[in-house]
């Protein structure tokens, strides 16, 4: 069966998630915020793999380092790390119930936290918050909205009628 597309909803999440990486939060709370555009990408690597690959990973991390101010490059090689991961287990993790895709992407986003400290400890960059080690858990525990929100809007559940 042919899927729905919609080829504003790619763009246009990616946009959503580097401006919720761009909103202000308490201090307190900056250690918590889950990597929006990794979940995104997690999505659209694993919904349409046509579309969304390595070197679009690539790509969307340097605009994301540029719109962050990060360590140019960093969010690149992230989001490159993440994709590379789900392109060569989306067989698998497409079948499983949304509570172990959702420990999948926790695990994910700690490998991501392990290749974020070892940036910055390579550079010479401050380091990572202790805090900020429990950013993936919040980012599992998004995964299934976030999940539901973009397949019910790129399958169109949401148009009007």
């Amino acid at each position: 069966m042919m899927r729905a597309r919609s080829p504003w909803i790619l763009p246009l999440s990616l946009l959503i998630a580097l401006l919720l990486a761009l909103l202000p939060v308490p201090p307190m709370l900056q250690a918590l915020r889950p990597y929006w555009l990794a979940l995104v990408m997690a999505y659209w690597v694993m919904e349409d793999p046509e579309r969304v690959g390595l070197g679009f990973a690539f790509l969307i991390g340097l605009v994301a380092d540029l719109v962050v101010g990060s360590l140019f490059g960093e969010q690149a090689l992230r989001l490159v790390v993440i994709t590379f991961i789900l392109q060569r287990f989306r067989a698998r993790l497409r079948f499983f119930p949304m509570s172990q895709q959702a420990l999948a992407v926790g695990a994910l986003l700690l490998n991501d936290r392990i290749v974020t400290a070892a940036v910055h400890l390579t550079l010479g960059a401050p380091l990572l918050n202790s805090l900020s080690w429990f950013s993936p858990l919040v980012g599992m525990l998004l995964w299934v909205p976030v999940f539901m929100l973009l397949d019910g809007l790129r399958m169109g559940g949401w148009r009007r009628r």
